[in-house]
């Protein structure tokens, strides 16, 4: 589990863990998950570079932030917390719903970006994903769901989102991941997000398209919700984009197969070009 600390800032607190120094590298988490998701991924990243994962405002221990939940908005208070920061330029990583506001991040602040890196999101909304996002998306169940039976949404996410048999979820990351997720405020918010995702999602590809900074796009091949037909969707927008599919991976392979997703990310980031000095 990641060392956490609640951060005072003008629209609420925010809870945090900073591990390592150097280059910043930002990671942004979906849900029914909180920043605890990266605990294993993480510290094999703060090799060199100073790793930030955060709660979203309203999910997490983070209060809620006013305002709206789109991915536009979230882009809006990662630039935010960057100034809060000091942060003039970072890596971004994004998985699952933190991987859309990463992408507009990147395509509306691209002054604010070193790379980025995108996983097992929803980015295109014709593309195919499992037939419970489907039925999710064409018919609204997911504010039901949300609403009132929160232990089966996450019962389920712990049965798809991992391989079967994997025994590397601890007792204590299911619980803390559960802790969050079950409180209603958490969840309304979830509720938002999701709306405001689904409306906005037609236009997101106009802003993949401005993404200009080294992408690599890293998906699992046994992604069961979203397929890597949304990571070659996202290759068409992004053509200077690498993909890497990783073999039998799952959705949470930031849990599951962090080492390996790491190494793959730290290849990335020594790949880059060296920054022009000023």
């Amino acid at each position: 589990m990641l060392d956490t600390t609640l951060e005072a800032h003008p629209a609420g607190r925010l809870r945090v863990a900073h591990l390592g120094q150097g280059e910043a590298v930002v990671l942004l988490h979906g849900y029914p998950d909180n920043l605890q998701v990266f605990s294993n991924l993480a510290p094999l990243l703060a090799v060199g570079k100073h790793v930030i994962a955060f709660d979203w405002p309203g999910l997490g221990d983070s209060d809620e932030w006013p305002g709206g939940a789109t991915p536009v908005v979230l882009a809006r208070r990662l630039l935010t917390l960057l100034d809060a920061w000091g942060l003039a330029k970072v890596h971004l990583v994004g998985q699952d719903m933190g991987g859309q506001p990463a992408l507009v991040f990147a395509a509306v602040y691209p002054e604010r970006v070193h790379s980025l890196v995108v996983l097992n999101s929803l980015v295109g909304g014709d593309e195919a994903t499992s037939w419970e996002i489907k039925w999710l998306r064409r018919f609204g169940l997911n504010k039901l769901l949300l609403r009132h039976l929160p232990r089966l949404v996450y019962w389920r996410a712990l049965h798809t989102f991992l391989p079967f048999g994997w025994p590397g979820l601890s007792a204590e990351l299911r619980r803390e991941q559960w802790r969050t997720f079950r409180r209603p405020a958490v969840r309304e918010v979830v509720v938002r997000m999701c709306a405001g995702y689904e409306a906005q999602l037609p236009r997101l590809p106009a802003r993949y398209q401005r993404v200009q900074c080294p992408t690599l796009i890293l998906w699992g091949e046994r992604d069961k919700h979203f397929p890597p037909s949304q990571a070659h969707f996202l290759a068409t927008q992004i053509p200077h984009a690498e993909v890497a599919i990783f073999p039998g991976a799952t959705h949470w392979m930031v849990l599951a197969r962090a080492t390996e997703v790491a190494a793959r990310i730290r290849a990335f980031y020594a790949a880059l070009p060296m920054p022009k000095e000023v």
